[in-house]
């Protein structure tokens, strides 16, 4: 390629468009003020987000950081980038929910090849929805226009969350004991793990589009898999704060078989119940495209059960109600037992 020596070259001639994120920042201002906190200080478009912890008498705060995966490629093939920002959210905050923690702010990184401000607006639009069913504050966050790092119409999305929580009310699971009973909150779907094994079975071996719609779905395969992740901070704070919760599960990459042994003391296994949580078609179409074995679903897939809360047995009728109360459903999907990992029965 040739260049004019005579040409002064700008920022915009090397790929990056300045005024493109100007743009960007004031269509998505009011989605973020949205979803701001009393605690939140100042306004958009300084350097730092500033927020006022408030009174505790121990606060310990807790981080968490994710993606959303090769879930995006899905939304490039869709075209639609207004659900993704929701998964982002959710992947933080349920993690750090298992520590009992309510969040209390988000940033978000978006790294585009080239700046669309209206693609980037929907996808904040989509990060603001989280932040409100969080209750969190979308506090801060960097959009990079990075053009010979990734493909034309591409984007990559990270977030991280930060709460609080008081230490007396930390949960960590120490308490847990055997017979004590895991409760499922169920998943929407897929949530966001398991999609470079997912988009294998239902685009190279199904052979399927995103407009296609299978029997067993009833709904397109690109609505399907772009289903957002659920968040469960506003069900599962109450409990926290009643005192009622031994241990939490977040359901996400590595399934039931990697997750639930984490938050477990040493020597204790659980059992759980298949067929305890009413199936969700995606799975069981998934399995079929590909012969995947149960095992490998249980340990790449949440198989409809998207959060775990642990609980002493004789709680278990309280903790049920209070959800119900919620409108949220929940399943007794099995038990706390002697010995290691987790078995199926």
């Amino acid at each position: 390629m040739s260049v004019d020596k005579n040409k002064s070259l700008t920022y915009r001639d090397a790929g990056v468009d300045v005024e493109a994120g100007h743009k960007a920042v004031e269509l998505m201002r009011g989605h973020v003020r949205a979803t701001f906190r009393r605690e939140v200080m100042g306004d958009i478009g300084g350097f730092g987000g500033l927020f006022a912890l408030g009174k505790y008498d121990e606060p310990v705060l807790v981080s968490g950081t994710d993606g959303v995966g090769t879930k995006l490629k899905v939304a490039f093939m869709q075209g639609r980038h207004d659900t993704v920002g929701i998964d982002l959210v959710a992947m933080s905050v349920n993690d750090i929910l298992v520590s009992g923690a309510e969040p209390l702010f988000f940033l978000d990184y978006i790294g585009v090849a080239h700046l669309d401000p209206v693609q980037v607006a929907e996808i904040v639009a989509g990060v603001a929805k989280g932040c409100q069913a969080a209750g969190c504050a979308l506090l801060g966050g960097e959009t990079a226009e990075l053009p010979d790092l990734y493909s034309a119409g591409e984007y990559d999305l990270a977030g991280f969350a930060v709460g609080v929580t008081e230490k007396k009310r930390i949960v960590d699971g120490s308490t847990i004991k055997q017979g004590d009973v895991l409760i499922g909150l169920p998943s929407s779907g897929l949530h966001s793990n398991g999609y470079s094994l997912a988009r294998k079975l239902a685009f190279e071996i199904g052979g399927f589009t995103c407009a296609d719609v299978p029997q067993e779905l009833g709904v397109t395969v690109g609505d399907e898999l772009l289903r957002p992740t659920r968040i469960y901070v506003r069900q599962v704070l109450p409990l926290v704060q009643a005192g009622l919760i031994r241990g939490m599960v977040h359901i996400t990459g590595g399934g039931f078989v990697d997750n639930i042994p984490r938050v477990l003391p040493a020597s204790l296994g659980v059992e759980i119940t298949r067929g305890s949580w009413p199936a969700l078609p995606v799975f069981s179409w998934l399995k079929e495209l590909g012969q995947v074995a149960e095992r490998e679903m249980y340990r790449t897939f949440n198989m409809g059960i998207g959060f775990v809360l642990v609980v002493a047995e004789s709680d278990v009728a309280e903790v049920r109600a209070r959800l119900t109360e919620l409108g949220e459903a929940s399943y007794v999907i099995g038990k706390v037992i002697a010995g290691e990992g987790v078995s199926l029965v």
